[in-house]
């Protein structure tokens, strides 16, 4: 299944990248090659496994969360570039619409 140069461009502006022709080129002819893969993994017969969701059984690691308070507070604040009432500042990353 081959994925277009147009197509490729298309997915890079909604993505908001920008790549040169020949990158775009070479993007649409490995994006074409992964969807030539898949199409032949479908081609094998599952029917007989079940499904998982993981390959490999293991357990997650929950634990419930505890506050604990540092030794010396005022050391790791006097790392922070920006304080605000003993509070580390971070710039902003949520845009408003």
């Amino acid at each position: 299944m081959a994925i277009s140069l147009e197509e490729v461009l298309k997915i890079a502006h909604l993505c908001r990248l920008e790549f040169a022709e020949e990158e775009a080129k070479k993007f649409s002819e490995e994006l074409s090659n992964i969807l030539d893969y898949f199409k032949k993994l479908q081609t094998l017969d599952t029917e007989e496994i079940p499904p998982t969701f993981h390959a490999v059984k293991l357990k997650t690691p929950f634990r419930e969360d505890e506050v604990q308070s540092f030794l010396d507070i005022d050391d790791i604040l006097k790392n922070a570039p920006e304080l605000k009432e003993n509070m580390i500042v971070v710039p902003k990353v949520v845009k408003a619409p």
